[in-house]
This record gives structure tokens, C-alpha cells and sequence, in this order.
């Protein structure tokens, strides 16, 4: 959501500056489009999740896992692994095609 310029203005006469996430946590290209991958695989799961009338409880029991940690999945929490992610989906019924394809259409 892009800011209105009268309170850019505002925010840069009180000594703010504008930037962009990746300037401001100083990430890497490849640490950006990593993220951001991470997001999209988060996203699709849940979206899957839930187009399958899912709870998080019965994916959890699906995977062996516990409803916290879908929960985490979901939110895209840093400390879940690109490799758990994908597993996830793969268990929800998504072919290699279908995830190939979730980072072509980014």
C-alpha cells in the first residue's frame, strides 16, 4: 500500500526516509526472492488446506506433526524448512508440476 504524498512529506520534514525492506534489513537478492518464496509456499498451503475443509489438527495428524507447527507453516515462520513446506503440500495431494508452477507464475 503506497503512502498518500502529503504524509510522505509530512514524515520526511520530521527526518523520516523512505526505503524498502530489503534495504532496511540490508538482504541479499537471493535472501529476498528466498523469503519470498517461503511466503508463497505458505500461502498455498493454507489456501490448499483449507480448500480441502481441512483443520489445521487433522493436517497435523496427516503429516505426523502437531497443530502448532501447521499453524507456524502457515504464517511462514522463519524456523519452518522450505523442505517441510513442500513435503506438507505434497501430502495435501499438489504434484512436483503444481509447485513448479506456484515459482513460474511469481
Amino acid at each position: 500500500m503506497l503512502m498518500n504524498k502529503e504524509k510522505r512529506k509530512q514524515l520526511a520534514e520530521k527526518g523520516w526516509i523512505e526505503t524498502t525492506v530489503e534495504d532496511f534489513l540490508d538482504l541479499t537478492p537471493e535472501e529476498s526472492a528466498y523469503i519470498e518464496l517461503k511466503l508463497l509456499l505458505s500461502r498455498s498451503l493454507k489456501e490448499r488446506r483449507e480448500s480441502l475443509h481441512l483443520s489445521q489438527e487433522t493436517l497435523a495428524e496427516r503429516i505426523e506433526s502437531s497443530q502448532s507447527r501447521i499453524s507456524k507453516m502457515e504464517a511462514g515462520d522463519p524456523t519452518v524448512s522450505l523442505d517441510l513446506l513442500i513435503r506438507t503440500l505434497l501430502s495435501l495431494g499438489a504434484t512436483p508440476e503444481e509447485i513448479g508452477s506456484m515459482f513460474a507464475a511469481k
